[in-house]
């Protein structure tokens, strides 16, 4: 297929989205079925994209669908394509509405407080309240999904404007059958043997923290079982394969056969309100009155319940 100079394309995003499903699944019939297409017209549509690029992305075979080497080019770039095109919208659609805000929160993190007061005080503003995972802080933001998140250090934190809230001391997680179990506080020491689950591809800066890893000594965290999900590792920790370092707020989801020991002699973890450095929004900044006044942390006393 001939060049098509630059200045001509003009690319279609349902297209180049159809695009990247077949992409994922590798079979036009699976495809058709998550767009809600027929194959024919998955096909037509396919055969679109092409022309618009000047050139073959898929080849079609009994096995499945496969990628060219220029498919294999554009993968990467359509994704990237269409989070541009996402962002974009989602900009242009937060300036029409300057009325409106939406606040992340991360697990265990309450946020209620600081919600009702901005939702009392300034009935004309929507608030929203949306959970975000805790590895999904900066790039929710940088998104524009949310326009603030409550959440706990460490994450990256470049191109954002962070707000410290409260301390939360850090708490040992055990089985209630441990031999730590009913201590009224614990050190490094009494758990310098004691394995510590890994989550699977967590950010290193956030597994190091969490898993005072190296100890202050030097000597390198036990490494306990690779998890995928905090519920695993809370299942491990329950059933004494290991233990768990967390925040001591107060979770009431939280296990009833585990228990959480105050650790001492660690620096407490901090919860902050983060928000994009460059949002200049009335809203923005009126939230983060409400959060510095409201959002002081959990009342003091035991660490019944734990977790991160």
């Amino acid at each position: 297929m001939p060049d098509v100079p630059p200045s001509s394309v003009n690319l279609d995003l349902q297209l180049v989205h159809c695009f990247t499903v077949i992409a994922e699944y590798r079979r036009f019939g699976r495809a058709a079925e998550v767009l809600h297409l027929t194959q024919s017209s998955l096909s037509r549509q396919m055969h679109r994209l092409e022309q618009q690029l000047g050139t073959r992305l898929l080849d079609r075979t009994p096995q499945g669908s496969h990628l060219t080497e220029a498919g294999e080019v554009f993968l990467p770039e359509a994704r990237a394509l269409l989070r541009t095109a996402a962002q974009a919208i989602a900009r242009t659609q937060a300036a029409a509405r300057p009325s409106r805000i939406t606040v992340g929160y991360t697990n265990g993190v309450i946020i209620t407080p600081a919600v009702r007061a901005m939702r009392h005080r300034h009935p004309d503003a929507e608030v929203h309240a949306q959970h975000i995972a805790w590895h999904d802080v900066r790039p929710a933001l940088l998104e524009h999904r949310v326009d603030a998140v409550v959440g706990r250090l460490p994450f990256p934190t470049d191109h954002l404007h962070v707000t410290v809230l409260y301390d939360e001391p850090r708490v040992v997680i055990v089985s209630l059958d441990h031999r730590l179990a009913g201590k009224e506080r614990v050190s490094l020491d009494d758990i310098a043997d004691e394995p510590l689950p890994r989550l699977r591809d967590s950010d290193p800066a956030w597994s190091a923290y969490w898993r005072i890893d190296p100890r202050p000594d030097g000597r390198p965290a036990p490494d306990g079982p690779v998890v995928d999900t905090v519920e695993d590792k809370f299942e491990l920790v329950a059933s004494g394969q290991a233990v768990a370092i967390s925040a001591a707020h107060n979770l009431a989801a939280l296990r009833p056969d585990l228990t959480a020991i105050p650790l001492e002699g660690v620096d407490p973890a901090h919860v902050v309100l983060a928000t994009r450095a460059d949002d200049r929004s009335r809203l923005v900044a009126v939230f983060r009155d409400h959060a510095r006044a409201h959002l002081t942390g959990p009342d003091p006393g035991p660490a019944e319940h734990a977790g991160s």
